[in-house]
């Protein structure tokens, strides 16, 4: 009797885990075209904060390709390229720093064709909140601060914080984060001098297969 109870009470709890399982499952695919859908939506509103209408007469969204270099994240990065009538005006790539405080830093970096820095936005982080979180635009506009800078080349020690040396202010109480973000934008601008001519005209494959993702050089 007992033992048929149990049997009862195992077959009723697997009955509920089952029609559990299968709400959560059909409540994400349900959403899953949604929540891409405003993903999309603020991703397009931070592409064009950092690359002003001004600055295209293209759809930034579709313009885009994949490309892998060591120097911007291990994964194959998105550059979203910029035109104006068919000429390339900037771009603006995804960046990982993986040397923040509490793990990586993910940013879209944008650099007009002139080598000049034209915006930078935090997308994503785990940094702490009130001291590394100032790396997000709505908390603190330290993230102006690149706007319009160049790099001239590797050695150029400005790119650093303050506390070594460089042109950018650190926060009180944390530096590891603005310095893992100012090296990452460093490495960005210098991967966009050398490869900004094969990013433009690679062919706009973000939606697809792996294995046409353009493989750029190996860092000097």
């Amino acid at each position: 009797m007992i033992l048929k109870s149990m049997q009862r009470n195992g077959l009723i709890l697997a009955g509920f885990a089952v029609i559990a399982t299968f709400l959560v499952v059909m409540t994400s695919l349900l959403t899953k075209s949604e929540i891409e859908r405003q993903q999309q939506q603020e991703l397009l509103r931070v592409l064009n904060q950092i690359i002003p209408a001004s600055k295209h007469n293209n759809d930034l969204y579709d313009s885009c390709t994949l490309i892998s270099h060591p120097d911007l994240g291990v994964q194959p990065r998105r550059v979203y390229r910029a035109l104006v009538d068919g000429q390339p005006t900037a771009a603006a790539m995804e960046v990982t720093a993986p040397n923040g405080y509490s793990g990586a830093i993910h940013l879209l970096v944008a650099m007009n064709v002139d080598g000049s820095v034209a915006g930078v936005r935090t997308l994503q982080h785990q940094e702490t909140p009130g001291l590394g979180d100032k790396i997000e635009l709505r908390k603190n506009d330290w993230i102006l601060s690149f706007n319009g800078q160049r790099v001239n080349g590797t050695d150029d020690t400005r790119w650093a914080v303050k506390r070594d040396d460089g042109m950018f202010d650190q926060f009180t109480g944390a530096t590891i984060t603005p310095r893992a973000v100012v090296q990452a934008v460093k490495r960005a601008a210098i991967v966009f001098e050398k490869e900004q001519q094969a990013w433009f005209t690679a062919p706009a494959n973000c939606h697809a297969p792996a294995d046409t993702i353009n493989t750029v050089g190996e860092p000097q």
